[in-house]
């Protein structure tokens, strides 16, 4: 069970879920947990101990981080306006899990 919590304080998605992927397995998953029809993936970027799935939603670019070491995977926003739209974006995802 996946489970999406959205934390207006810090302005991220925090994602919580059982079955996080490996390391190597992120962009797969990524790819997978945002095929959405309003969601378009930009790009893909992997560090030694972070790797980031860069996308676009409602014309707004996000962020799709995993930290492998601190098993962590969260959203954020690129910019203000962007940030704006972060609960309509939290609200997009939970009713594409269901």
């Amino acid at each position: 069970m996946t489970n999406l919590i959205y934390d207006a304080e810090y302005e991220i998605i925090v994602i919580n879920s059982r079955d996080l992927p490996n390391d190597e397995d992120f962009e797969l998953w990524a790819t997978l947990f945002l095929h959405a029809p309003a969601i378009k993936i930009a790009d893909f970027d992997a560090g030694a101990d972070r790797h980031q799935l860069r996308f676009h939603f409602t014309d707004h670019s996000f962020n799709l981080n995993f930290e492998h070491y601190s098993e962590s995977v969260w959203i954020n926003a690129e910019g203000v306006e962007a940030a704006s739209v972060l609960p309509k974006l939290h609200q997009y995802l939970v009713m594409q899990l269901q």
